[in-house]
């Protein structure tokens, strides 16, 4: 995939959320989960030394997807997503917000901190699936200047897809950027709690004239694995924040004064 996508001048690859779970299936999948997510982490060595690898050899930054990583404490673990650049640096950005069954049925845990990655195209922003769901998160990054927010997901069915499909298209528009969504897709028998994946991949925009017509830059077919592939102008970005129809992300400076103390009429 890396090297098809070199072919077709990427300079920016993303791999979606979990898909390294591909790698239980090398082991013992009867084993409770919690367990199978703690051995996964066993192969964080190999994964880096693969992706930073095919990033300097390609010439290209990845978004590897998310791999489990061991926490300070013991037993802890974090789900991660790192970033490969072409020259040889790493990033990463621990996912802060912690869905029902990484933390009740997985035990994975949270671990803060937003990371903006400078790159030679512009700035961007990491938030993993279920994180594109607070809208902090997003008007965080962008105030700190990212132009791209990257969102790597794993969803299991089209309802939990489209909770982050619709709030990755909303941070677009909130926040004058470009939004990158990449989804697992396909099945795993072998593995508890990702037997099935519901997903889509899909590059969205601001809404409005100088972008695509319902905001949509590209996207997959529904359940299909295949790569989507699109151009994004940086120039063009910076340009609609200061001069487009509307301009939310200056405007949301005065929100918290314009909302004041929350009042309640009773009616």
């Amino acid at each position: 995939l890396v090297h098809t996508a070199v072919d077709y001048r990427c300079r920016l690859i993303v791999f979606p959320e979990w898909f390294t779970v591909q790698l239980l299936t090398l082991g013992d999948t009867r084993r409770p989960m919690p367990e199978q997510i703690r051995a996964l982490a066993s192969y964080a060595d190999d994964y880096m030394d693969l992706f930073s690898r095919l990033a300097t050899e390609s010439g290209v930054y990845i978004v590897g997807g998310t791999m489990p990583i061991p926490g300070e404490a013991d037993d802890v673990v974090h789900n991660v997503a790192h970033v490969f650049g072409p020259k040889g640096a790493l990033g990463a950005q621990p996912k802060l917000h912690m869905t029902r069954f990484e933390a009740e049925e997985w035990r994975v845990s949270p671990k803060p901190g937003l990371q903006v990655f400078e790159t030679e195209f512009g700035r961007m922003a990491i938030a993993i699936c279920y994180d594109v769901e607070f809208p902090e998160v997003a008007r965080a990054a962008a105030h700190a200047g990212a132009d791209i927010l990257v969102v790597p997901s794993c969803t299991d069915d089209r309802q939990g897809f489209l909770r982050v499909r619709y709030c990755a298209q909303a941070r677009a528009i909130e926040n004058q950027m470009y939004v990158v969504m990449s989804s697992t897709v396909g099945s795993l028998p072998k593995v508890p709690a990702v037997h099935l994946n519901y997903g889509q991949a899909a590059i969205f925009t601001p809404s409005d004239f100088q972008f695509a017509r319902d905001g949509i830059l590209a996207e997959g077919n529904i359940n299909q694995e295949m790569m989507v592939i699109a151009d994004l102008d940086i120039a063009k970005l910076h340009e609609f924040r200061t001069d487009g129809t509307v301009l939310p992300l200056r405007d949301s400076a005065g929100t918290a004064q314009l909302i004041g103390q929350v009042g309640i009429t009773v009616l």
